[in-house]
């Protein structure tokens, strides 16, 4: 058993980068990775704008013939666990495989693949459907690819909480470590959902921005005239050890993980508790987690994905929590930039709360031109500013009610 949990290396693969320093530069820019959709030809969909990975290609990093047999959201996990590792300083070789775990999560796994397949079916019949269909699609292949890839033989899974994955698979990696059951663990979320059915199912549900005339300005977490989040994909990784192995080591420790709270708001499919009572909770139960009072908190990386319900409950969710100190906290949501990657959300945006602590920096709400009334907190707008964290938290909520939060510290020993 161990009590503490330290952060040692982050992989990002994103819309403003194809990897950590890319992105988080980007980030500090104000940098929008959203654009008009090329991954297919979005001609008569409500929403032509996503925050698409530009010039991404695995078959250099992972080898071609590796590359064909991955769904795209795999390909993402995988070359960006390979980041992580190098970022982390750790070398497979001089590991305990048994004692080294990978938990990497997928709101929707390999929709990309059934997609392409399925037309295969309908247009070629049955017979010419891929035999990699299956293991292409299932949402639990990056975590397994990872696993396979650099030989780790600890726990493996994928968690499934729609938004809140990336989040809750990084605290399941967390209490993995606290109980003994793994030294080292790989954590965070991968999506690739930018395809004909996934922007056609988010548009029938009104969820998507529709400002298919300015993409870069559609993502305006808080803003009065946000009207929906904008589909993005990528991946986003952290490397969790013990303190003890981490030390033992010598490795450079970027932050700690002190908390996690999860909780559900048992009230909609889609919408989040009006009164922000299910996030609230997640909170609170994360800064109990870490053994801090509210006041501690410095920087919030919100969930904030621009839709008109979300920004306002989260922002009721916040007060609820921090009283009075809610308007001390910097707040921002980098969904403005990066756009909402589903699974993996909670993976970038945690190593967003590390860098900002790590870095002394916290990255803006860019599009913030016109603060919704109902928001009236400090979201940080358009400009990131230069301030000490000394504990951030990271939050994700998801479809079906699903709330998680974490809760980085700087690492003092």
């Amino acid at each position: 058993m161990t009590d503490r949990v330290v952060v040692t290396g982050i992989g990002l693969v994103t819309p403003v980068g194809l990897d950590r320093k890319t992105t988080w530069d980007s980030l500090l820019e104000g940098k929008s990775g959203i654009d008009y959709i090329s991954l297919f030809d979005a001609e008569g969909f409500e929403s032509r704008i996503a925050a698409e990975v530009n010039d991404f290609d695995a078959a250099p990093i992972l080898g071609l013939k590796e590359a064909r047999r991955l769904d795209r959201f795999a390909q993402f996990a995988c070359v960006a666990a390979l980041e992580a590792l190098e970022d982390a300083g750790l070398d497979m070789a001089t590991e305990d495989p048994d004692r080294f775990g990978v938990l990497i999560g997928s709101g929707v796994g390999g929709i990309m693949t059934i997609t392409e397949q399925h037309k295969i079916l309908l247009n070629k019949g049955p017979k010419r459907v891929s035999p990699f269909l299956v293991p292409m699609m299932l949402g639990d292949m990056a975590s397994g690819q990872v696993s396979m890839m650099i030989g780790a033989k600890g726990p493996n899974f994928s968690t499934v909480s729609a938004c809140a994955t990336g989040t809750d698979s990084i605290g399941e990696a967390l209490e993995m470590i606290r109980r003994g059951r793994a030294d080292v663990v790989i954590a965070g979320g991968t999506e690739a959902a930018i395809c004909e059915i996934g922007v056609a199912g988010f548009n029938s549900c009104m969820a998507l921005s529709t400002r298919n005339d300015d993409p870069q300005a559609a993502s305006r977490p808080f803003d009065s005239g946000r009207d929906g989040f904008v589909l993005g994909e990528g991946a986003g990784l952290v490397v969790l050890e013990s303190l003890e192995h981490a030390e033992k080591r010598g490795a450079n420790v970027l932050a700690e993980l002190a908390g996690y709270g999860a909780s559900s708001d048992a009230h909609h499919v889609t919408q989040p508790h009006p009164e922000g009572e299910g996030a609230a909770r997640a909170m609170k139960w994360a800064i109990e987690d870490a053994k801090l009072v509210p006041e501690n908190v410095d920087y919030i990386n919100a969930h904030g994905t621009s839709t008109p319900l979300n920004d306002k409950f989260e922002t009721i969710a916040m007060k609820r929590m921090y009283g009075d100190h809610a308007y001390n906290l910097k707040i921002s949501s980098t969904k403005s930039m990066t756009g909402h990657l589903l699974g993996a959300a909670g993976g970038i945006e945690a190593a967003f709360s590390v860098l900002a602590i790590k870095e002394g920096i916290i990255p803006p709400t860019i599009n913030l031109d016109d603060c919704d009334p109902d928001c009236d907190l400090d979201y940080v707008p358009n400009k990131a500013i230069k301030q000490k964290v000394d504990v951030a938290m990271s939050n994700s909520l998801g479809f079906g009610g699903h709330n998680a939060s974490l809760v980085f510290k700087s690492f003092q020993q």
